[in-house]
């Protein structure tokens, strides 16, 4: 038992150390493009992360979590753009004089962002989450909606549907990868601690986890916070890579690419999310070319704008279809698996050996 851990924890440093390496090779030898993938790649691996924690793991029929992307987005930009920034580009109605010297550094804005969007995600969770399935789902829709007005016509915070522009670029993938990875680490903790346990009883069967004593509503609004937290800091993240942001990117189209990642994934699964997420990413940068002009056998076929989400939702249409528990179920990734494989397959082999 000993030897295995211990084959297990070097496994471990391994992979970390391979990470590194990849990560350090694509720093320095991919183009602008490829790295923009990669790190768009890693938001939303943390986005489906957080919303597998209340639909896959809490079992919260959420459709919300576009808005609390938009209140980490605007945060982090307006706490981190310059005072010179901030007089050029509201010049509809001046910012709100409190926050027009504020000039904060990256990371502070980026938690703080999170911090906001989780005050939201309780505001909004305190009255939804009494609602159940279906209700839930129309319930947090609205507020995320909501918020999006909101953000339009609040002119002197946000500037209103103009957006912001000249935000800071962040373009280090150690910061993208990074925040993805401690995202992965701390949902992974909580999954496998007692709050963890709580909320699969709460999504496998509510009432009998309220007779065996969970306080269902607690914890449902804490799976929901933290799941909102998570949002807004990728949300943050979005403005950062992409340095401007308006109300409309964050409709409820962004919710339905994250629902994508995790049912693609599997429901339940933070490994499934991570595959999903990068394999989503990158698939809807290949695709862009069914959006183009195209020469069939002699067929001219004219670019259709929004084909790529045309072909993403029949391949969600799919999953649910003929393999609903999507790639990984509800199973993750681990050493035990990997070598009580490579172990059946020695002792196959040994058969075949002796046999022979």
């Amino acid at each position: 038992m000993d030897n295995r851990q211990g084959l297990k924890t070097l496994l471990t440093i391994g992979l970390i150390a391979l990470c590194c390496v990849f990560l350090f090779f694509a720093e320095g030898y991919l183009d602008n493009f490829k790295a923009r993938v990669l790190n768009l790649a890693a938001i939303f691996v943390i986005l489906g992360a957080s919303m597998n924690l209340v639909l896959g793991f809490t079992g919260m029929f959420s459709l919300g979590h576009a808005g609390f992307m938009c209140v980490g987005a605007y945060v982090s930009a307006i706490l981190t753009m310059s005072p010179e920034s901030k007089e050029m580009i509201y010049f509809m109605e001046p910012i709100t004089p409190a926050l027009a010297n504020i000039h904060w550094p990256v990371l502070p804005a980026i938690f703080v962002a999170g911090l906001v969007a989780a005050f939201f995600g309780f505001l909004i969770g305190f009255p939804a989450l009494r609602l159940r399935d279906d209700y839930l789902a129309i319930a947090t829709l609205g507020f995320g909606e909501i918020i999006r007005i909101v953000v339009t016509n609040t002119i002197t915070i946000t500037n209103g549907s103009l957006g912001l522009k000249d935000i800071p670029s962040i373009k280090s993938m150690y910061l993208y990868w990074g925040i993805a990875i401690i995202t992965i680490l701390i949902l992974k903790q909580l999954i496998n601690s007692s709050w963890g346990y709580a909320f699969k009883a709460i999504r496998d069967n509510e009432i009998a986890a309220e007779a065996m004593g969970i306080d269902i509503f607690k914890h449902k609004l804490l799976s929901f916070t933290i799941g909102a937290f998570f949002a807004g800091v990728a949300g943050a993240l979005m403005g950062h890579l992409i340095t401007s942001i308006d109300p409309t990117m964050f409709r409820f189209l962004f919710t339905f690419q994250i629902l994508l990642i995790i049912v693609l994934g599997g429901l339940g699964s933070l490994t499934g999310s991570v595959i999903a997420g990068v394999v989503v990413t990158v698939m809807m940068e290949v695709l862009r070319f069914v959006e183009q002009p195209m020469n069939i056998f002699g067929l001219e076929i004219p670019g259709i704008s929004g084909m790529r989400m045309v072909i993403f939702s029949l391949l969600l249409l799919i999953v649910i279809l003929f393999y609903r528990q999507g790639l990984m179920g509800t199973r993750e990734f681990n050493w035990d698996w990997v070598l009580n494989k490579i172990g059946s397959k020695r002792n196959k082999e040994k058969g075949v050996g002796a046999n022979g």
